[in-house]
């Protein structure tokens, strides 16, 4: 496999880092490597220690490395976090062509033109999403190439960031010996693994929930409509956890992966474990209908806030696709059926259908690797690193155009 014909991707969580390796097949993707490395310097999703990200980052990097044997130079960057606003923004621009047939060029005209709003100094546009074009005044167009028209026009959204919190983000993968070949806003990635054309057409919500926050992102008529965080996550269920037993978060944390589940009812009294007691030599032995007992009011109060968010976004009865979950935590037994009590709507578990990420907490990277492969972008050998820092080229925005378009037909 040659340098040029892999992918990877970089997902800074809390709990976890993962580097993920992705080699390009026609139209899909073939998973080839994971890293991932304990995720310290985070808290709630944000660097909060920028030396402690750094090693992280390099720990799962390595790993990645030598599963495969070859050397990253450069990643896709998931980010994601309670600084990333959607600002709604016009452009409008005279079509080009002597015979006014609408093309690639024109659309990436006007939605630079969108790009061009007065910002606040400390916001940094991430990336700019049509929701429809208007031809001459006639709106509704979602793919407007090859059509006729004097005046095209978008209605679109400029997703921005904290520039402090996107910088901290390049600086760790910087310090970590990576160039950044693009920052990837995570629920858009996610949505090419978890979610299907016809759920983000008739309107669906993504919840991502994370070990420090939980993500919630509506996509109405094939766009992404809005994004929320909660800041609340799978660690909340672990300190639950430590303090309801007694024991460290580390064992906590355990227990939870290998005992938990997020029904009561369904917990067996008969499946027994036992944990060491902080305060004392001994281990005190528990049942799993205990630890469900401590688990469910946690994550009913979790699906029950990102119900909240929902309402506050003006979809909580408007949803035909319902929820679609994924984050580690959704791999607890129960916690499908406990969300769609909580919920009161059509629930599904995301999953990537690849060999060795079969799980929840892999959507995101898997996402990315998905997001930069239709963009049609690679990673690079490290002697042609530094021109990935040119992640705006033209024939790289008329690919994401391509991609946008594509979703909506």
């Amino acid at each position: 496999m040659a340098k040029e014909d892999y992918i990877v991707s970089l997902d800074i969580g809390t709990s976890k880092i993962r580097a993920i390796i992705g080699e390009p097949t026609g139209s899909s993707i073939n998973v080839i490597g994971v890293g991932s490395a304990s995720g310290e310097g985070l808290r709630h999703g944000s660097i909060v220690d920028i030396d402690l990200t750094v090693e992280s980052i390099r720990e799962a990097i390595d790993h990645a490395e030598r599963m495969v044997g070859i050397h990253i130079s450069s990643a896709y960057v998931g980010i994601s976090g309670n600084h990333i606003q959607l600002h709604s923004s016009h452009g409008v621009v005279a079509v080009s062509s002597a015979d006014r047939e609408i093309s690639d060029e024109d659309i990436e005209r006007v939605l630079q033109q969108a790009r061009v709003v007065a910002l606040p100094p400390e916001r940094e546009v991430i990336d700019v999403v049509a929701k429809e074009f208007v031809v001459d005044g006639l709106r509704g167009i979602m793919d407007p190439r090859g059509m006729l028209g004097v005046r095209l026009e978008v209605e679109a959204y400029l997703i921005t960031g904290s520039r402090t919190a996107i910088h901290n983000v390049v600086r760790c993968v910087e310090r970590a010996g990576l160039e950044v070949a693009n920052l990837v806003l995570m629920p858009m990635a996610a949505s090419h693994i978890a979610l299907s054309i016809d759920e983000r057409k008739l309107g669906v919500a993504l919840v991502d929930i994370g070990a420090g926050a939980t993500t919630v992102t509506v996509f109405d008529n094939g766009v992404l409509m809005g994004t929320s965080i909660i800041p609340m996550g799978g660690d909340y269920v672990t300190h639950d956890i430590a303090i309801g037993l007694r024991t460290s978060t580390t064992s906590a944390e355990q227990v939870k992966l290998r005992h938990a589940c997020a029904v009561a009812s369904q917990a067996s009294e008969n499946e027994t474990f036992q944990v060491p007691r902080m305060g004392s030599n001994k281990d005190t032995e528990y049942t799993q209908y205990d630890l469900a007992t401590i688990v469910e009011p946690r994550m009913q109060e979790i699906f029950a806030l990102v119900r909240k968010e929902v309402e506050k976004m003006g979809y909580a009865d408007d949803l035909p696709a319902g929820y679609v979950l994924h984050g580690g935590v959704l791999s607890t037994p129960g916690a499908a059926e406990l969300a769609g009590e909580e919920l009161q709507a059509p629930v599904r578990i995301a999953i990537p259908e690849f060999l060795g990420v079969r799980d929840p907490s892999f959507v995101n990277g898997v996402g990315t690797i998905a997001y930069a492969a239709r963009t049609g972008l690679r990673s690079t050998p490290t002697d042609q690193a530094p021109a990935m820092r040119q992640v705006k080229s033209s024939s790289g925005m008329f690919t994401k155009i391509k991609d946008w378009l594509r979703d909506f037909v």
